[in-house]
């Protein structure tokens, strides 16, 4: 039965769920697990993969479904709600369906966007848990992280302090002449901290440290987060943590985290990130949260080793990529899946009749303001002029060789003509198209979606990888700009490319993959452009180089790793019931 979502907020929801939720215990015979492959944590529990992997590696895979969507509107336009939706839709279908989501980071959670846990009765459960920590992956990664930060400051205060032999007497130590302007490093906490970015630390006496710059991120745009998205295993989780660059010598070489000898003990503090924590719909369906990079700077996805659990455990496996297709799929496309070796079946197209009329020039749309009234009225011509955004994402999905599924995500207010004018346009389009109400009806509202997503798994698609790994650097670029974003070209700054130059002619950077960075609310690099733009080029301003991801991140305008909390953030609206321990708030 589903509940009221319009008079309930999402916490109600998924409180009154959670009274029903399934037990570890449940769970393990539900999916067939033996009883070493669940690690309890509370009402939780971690899947382990190796041995799940291991005991299950001869079992063929189940279909692998992506989830990506239009350009956005600061609001955002339901991905994770509709990843729910076709969990419960096809759960409703008596089918065995699972997935996993990215887990949320603290700062948005606190500040504008709230949990990132779907809504309405297309929700993942417990909540609470979910927008608060979790079992603990993101204060992992923090500590490694902050370990490595640790390490350098410590080593540069005492190569300052003692001379040569001093320094190898005492603390068995050889000099590495870090360059204390070219630390690449920073710090990172998972909240939104704008007087954070830039700081200056080490101030007092010689026993105080290393007085010099420095600066914070947040935990979810550290490169380690971006290493769990993307590992095979532990091992591999122990080689990338000793190959991050920290900083460079005075001579301009690399400065590692090996040369740091930091990397196993960071891989320690990260040792229990490597399985992913298994959570459950509001109906129910098993959904995986594991990992959550930036989608903006990193590779924006679930990781892979859940995708490879849910693959054997579930005959349909759903993952979800962040932002719209230009960003999220394009990352899943030719750098998840070219790492992972694993073929998706399909990608829905998540679409709002909102998002819609604000590329056909409807009034500016500012997170955390509402939206205005004009977007609850019926508009066939700002409609209209805004289907052409929705045609460039199915344009960009059809490029991999997949027919994708356009998935409208309804609202109330959406009228009979605008859904068909929309699912006219997506059909011309060489879509599939389904109308789904999961936020108002859970799987009840999302059989059609379930049902043409069935189908369009047995489609037998052609995927292959835009660019093929031998491609240089600019010339992947280029074809990203032109293919994807729908650029005429790319405009590169003296000094990026002279960088990206530089990095073509190494071939220690032949297999690192290209990880764009750009806004995710426009096609282009300028967040206030809707619609699909013509006649313009990218430009690029920098390339950042993450060596234990083996990562290379044009940046096209300007991004910060430290987002800014805004003047009215969430976490005014968050308490405790102090008679229940219960959290109040959370959206």
């Amino acid at each position: 039965m589903a509940y009221d979502a319009v008079k309930m907020k999402d916490w109600q929801i998924a409180e009154a769920a959670e009274v029903n939720m399934p037990t570890p215990d449940e769970w393990r015979e539900r999916l067939n697990l033996e009883k070493d492959e669940m690690i309890p944590f509370g009402k939780l529990c971690r899947l382990d993969f190796t041995k799940i992997i291991d005991r299950l590696k001869d079992k063929p895979d189940g279909k692998y479904i992506e989830v990506t969507a239009i350009t956005p509107t600061p609001l955002g336009e339901g991905k994770t709600t509709t990843t729910m939706g076709i969990l419960e839709g096809m759960g409703k279908r008596g089918l065995n369906v699972g997935g996993c989501i990215r887990q949320p980071s603290g700062g948005p959670t606190m500040n504008i966007k709230g949990t990132a846990a779907g809504g309405g009765n297309a929700l993942l459960i417990p909540m609470t848990e979910f927008s608060m920590g979790l079992t603990g992956d993101i204060n992992d990664i923090m500590n490694a992280h902050n370990l490595a930060m640790v390490a350098l400051t410590s080593r540069m205060q005492h190569e300052r302090n003692y001379d040569d032999e001093q320094l190898a007497r005492l603390t068995k130590m050889r000099r590495l002449d870090i360059d204390p302007t070219r630390v690449e490093m920073g710090w990172i906490m998972d909240f939104c901290a704008q007087s954070l970015r830039n700081i200056v630390i080490g101030l007092g006496g010689r026993m105080d440290g290393f007085a010099m710059q420095s600066k914070f991120g947040i935990a979810v745009g550290s490169e380690l987060m971006a290493i769990l998205s993307i590992v095979k295993d532990l091992a591999d989780l122990r080689e990338k943590l000793d190959n991050i660059t920290v900083a460079f010598d005075k001579k301009g070489n690399v400065i590692t985290t090996g040369d740091l000898e930091v990397g196993g003990a960071m891989t320690a503090w990260m040792r229990n990130t490597i399985n992913p924590t298994l959570m459950s719909t509001v109906e129910y369906q098993p959904c995986m949260v594991h990992a959550g990079p930036f989608a903006n700077i990193a590779v924006g996805q679930s990781s892979i080793t859940a995708d490879r659990v849910g693959l054997k455990l579930f005959d349909y496996h759903v993952t979800e990529s962040g932002f719209g297709a230009d960003i999220g799929f394009e990352k899943f496309w030719n750098v998840k899946c070219r790492y992972s070796g694993l073929k998706p079946h399909v990608s829905v197209l998540t679409t709002t009749i909102r998002a819609l009329k604000m590329h056909g020039g409807g009034p500016k749309v500012v997170a955390g303001l509402p939206l205005p009234d004009s977007y609850a009225k019926e508009d066939l011509g700002l409609l209209e002029k805004g289907i052409s955004n929705m045609i460039h994402h199915i344009n960009i999905i059809k490029t991999s060789g997949i027919k994708p599924v356009v998935c409208i995500n309804s609202f109330h207010t959406d009228t009979k003509d605008e859904i068909a004018m929309v699912r006219k346009a997506a059909e011309a389009a060489g879509a599939f198209c389904a109308l789904s109400s999961h936020w108002a009806n859970g799987g009840d509202g999302a059989l059609e979606l379930a049902d043409t997503v069935k189908e369009a798994c047995k489609v037998e698609n052609e995927f292959n990888f835009l660019y093929p790994v031998e491609m240089k650097l600019r010339e992947r670029v280029e074809k990203i700009a032109k293919v994807v974003y729908g650029a005429n070209g790319v405009s590169w700054t003296p000094d990026a490319e002279a960088k990206a130059k530089k990095l073509e002619s190494d071939a220690k950077y032949d297999d690192y993959a290209t990880m764009m960075v750009k806004t995710h609310l426009s096609l282009t690099h300028d967040p206030a452009v809707k619609g699909v733009p013509k006649d313009w080029a990218l430009p690029i301003r920098d390339v950042l180089i993450y060596s234990g991801a083996k990562f290379l991140c044009p940046c096209a305008g300007a991004i910060s790793l430290m987002p800014g909390t805004s003047s009215n953030p969430a976490f005014r609206r968050v308490d405790v019931d102090v008679n229940t321990g219960k959290v109040t708030g959370l959206f």
